[in-house]
């Protein structure tokens, strides 16, 4: 393994969670949600303005039970043999 895969390795998920979470274990399930919830929370964030035209950002907890839902759907249709 080159350093460039050593330094992310540490970010994976372990293989034997994914098995888990593919066969519909609750711990394994919430282990890959709370893996990925930087990047739906990015993905869920949306940019507003008030009245005056300050920015805020917030993140849109409607796109971001979606996302989770999807993700859901993904892991419990993932074929971990193929």
């Amino acid at each position: 393994m080159n350093n460039k895969n050593a330094k992310h390795a540490h970010r994976l998920l372990p293989y034997a969670v994914i098995v888990a979470a593919s066969q519909g274990e609750p711990t394994a399930v919430r282990a890959v949600l709370r893996h990925f919830e930087g990047y739906i929370a990015r993905l869920a964030t949306r940019t507003l303005y008030d009245e005056y035209g300050n920015v805020y950002l917030a993140v849109d907890e409607d796109v971001k039970n979606r996302l989770e839902t999807a993700l859901i759907t993904g892991i419990l249709d993932f074929d971990v043999a193929a």
